[in-house]
């Protein structure tokens, strides 16, 4: 092998060892990220979210809601529920994030599973 090939070769795997390195990085940015909200549910609620803004284009103009795009913000109601009912449940992303929650110090709210309550004041601030 030339001293050209080699060379091309040593810069081609110190480039190949950075990108995998910065790859790692992002992963675990990533994954540290979906620990609090799952990637799932982030995309669901942001297509929620576009549904509700398309019927409020139609009313800001003054036109009738197409039942199409209402039956599409029913689905949403509905799967957005079954999203929640997961995410809750004993395996699911937010218990684990409520149980980490319920040992710390601090909280304004009891997340202890019985509790789930205003620790020292309601919702409305009463």
């Amino acid at each position: 092998m030339t001293e050209d090939a080699e060379a091309y070769l040593k810069n081609i795997a110190r480039d190949i060892q950075s990108v995998k390195s910065m790859l790692a990085e992002v992963i675990t940015y990533m994954k540290d990220a979906e620990s609090e909200v799952p990637e799932k549910m982030r995309r669901f609620i942001m297509y929620m979210h576009d549904i509700h803004d398309v019927k409020h284009l139609y009313e800001e103009l003054g036109l009738a809601v197409p039942d199409y795009i209402m039956r599409e913000a029913e689905r949403c109601d509905d799967r957005l529920r079954h999203l929640l009912q997961d995410l809750h449940a004993d395996t699911g992303a937010f218990e684990r994030v409520r149980q980490d929650m319920s040992k710390r110090e601090g909280n304004r709210w009891d997340w202890d599973r019985q509790l789930m309550g205003p620790k020292h004041e309601t919702r409305n601030g009463n």
